[in-house]
């Protein structure tokens, strides 16, 4: 019987749900609290860090064999 190949990516897809759903879930209470911090922290928070988690994610897992 061969064995079937899963995606490798699959764990970033799941990743990616869960990242998204944080990012609208955190942006939605940043704008309903009238949340006073900066915008550039904002983007840090919303932007940046999540990108930089999926691109490291995505760059560890498809250098799996």
């Amino acid at each position: 019987m061969a064995a079937q190949k899963r995606n490798r990516l699959t764990p970033w897809y799941i990743g990616l749900v869960i990242i998204l759903a944080g990012v609208i879930f955190v942006g939605y209470r940043m704008y309903a609290s009238n949340c006073g911090v900066s915008l550039g922290l904002e983007m840090i928070v919303l932007a940046i860090m999540p990108i930089v988690y999926l691109v490291l994610m995505y760059l560890t897992l498809t250098s799996q064999e």
